[in-house]
């Protein structure tokens, strides 16, 4: 029986949240979402730490940059430092468009970086591209009723 993948996302705008964990629900071969909303709750979840001792063990990270109590940088840098959570595909998925953002998350290893989109099918297509892309749901099939422009891929 396969195993259904999991999805930590870790963002502080709970509307990017329930959109992002609905574009990534439509497919049929459908994901586990799971959502923290700062750096400190993120690095306790994967670490099975606290209340997050029973959490799966993500087959993708998606993380915004801006985040309360420890920044984006700070989990991807301590992600990448710790021998057990290293090999976890980072996707940084941030409003940011800094190319300071954007060459320091891969200097600290990210897989992917891509900015937020400001309208809805371009960000619900995006996420499930993300998705599609880390084998946690089909392709886009389903949610392209959201597009009405071309995807950008990572």
């Amino acid at each position: 029986m396969k195993q259904v993948p999991e999805v930590l996302l870790v963002d502080d705008n709970m509307a990017d949240v329930y959109l992002a964990s609905e574009a990534l629900q439509m497919s049929s071969n459908c994901c586990h979402v799971s959502n923290v909303g700062d750096g400190e709750e993120a690095l306790a979840y994967l670490r099975h730490e606290g209340r997050y001792a029973d959490s799966a063990y993500p087959d993708v990270v998606i993380l915004d940059l801006n985040l309360p109590k420890k920044s984006g940088e700070a989990v991807l840098a301590e992600v990448r430092s710790d021998p057990k959570l290293r090999k976890i595909p980072v996707v940084i998925f941030s409003t940011s468009r800094s190319n300071q953002d954007i060459v320091r998350s891969y200097e600290l290893g990210a897989n992917c970086y891509l900015s937020k989109p400001g309208n809805l099918s371009e960000f619900v297509s995006t996420v499930q591209l993300i998705g599609s892309f880390f084998g946690c749901c089909d392709s886009v099939s389903q949610g392209e009723r959201w597009n009405t422009q071309k995807p950008t891929y990572c």
